[in-house]
């Protein structure tokens, strides 16, 4: 399952490209049993890359690699989808296994397995950061739903704010935890561009 042998290398790089877009169509599962929410490996990917640049920046640490770090985390999820914690009572994924043959052939393969490895070994700053980052990716997610009035996302919430393992990110996460998610466009308009959106009154 590797498609690395008799294949070059531009042709793996082409192959890993298009593993790369499942991500866009392997959904997060733990949703389900949250009741509300939805987003799939490549949406998550992306903010959790976002996350880890802000906490490297705070922390200090090195931005690109922990920013890769995100960004590769659950590349294996495009072959073995998404194991969410009741999945993983009764099933195995061999998420390093999948990740090498993802890679095998491209070039990429000493860089990302890198990558893997030190998020894994979870020993150094970036790879502390990046944990959080994937925790703070969820605990957004959350808020979201707690907003909209789920409440058992608050209850899981408070449990995700429990993983953070680095100061940096338990102050963004409380922060997040206490912040509305509209806040940031809804507050953008004072209210008179609310009561003139009809054209009742035209401003002065």
């Amino acid at each position: 399952m590797s498609g690395g042998k008799g294949r070059g290398r531009l042709t793996r790089l082409a192959d890993f490209i298009f593993e790369c877009g499942m991500l866009r169509k392997t959904p997060r599962t733990g949703y389900q049993f949250l009741g509300s929410g939805s987003e799939n490996v490549a949406e998550h990917s992306f903010r959790t890359a976002v996350i880890g640049h802000i906490l490297a920046e705070m922390a200090g640490a090195d931005v690109a690699r922990t920013t890769y770090m995100c960004l590769f985390h659950d590349l294996h999820e495009a072959r073995t989808g998404d194991f969410n914690y009741v999945n993983r009572i009764y099933n195995r994924s061999e998420r390093t296994k999948a990740l090498e043959h993802s890679v095998a052939g491209t070039g990429l393969e000493e860089e990302i397995i890198g990558y893997w490895e030190e998020l894994e070994d979870t020993e150094t700053l970036e790879a502390k950061l990046a944990q959080d980052a994937d925790q703070l990716d969820f605990i957004a997610n959350l808020k979201e739903e707690t907003d909209m009035g789920n409440k058992y996302a608050r209850e899981w919430m408070e449990l995700a704010l429990k993983r953070v393992r680095t100061e940096w990110g338990r102050q963004l996460a409380e922060t997040i935890a206490t912040t509305d998610h509209k806040d940031w466009w809804f507050l953008t308009r004072d209210e008179s561009w609310w009561t003139r959106k009809n054209g009742s009154a035209k401003p002065k």
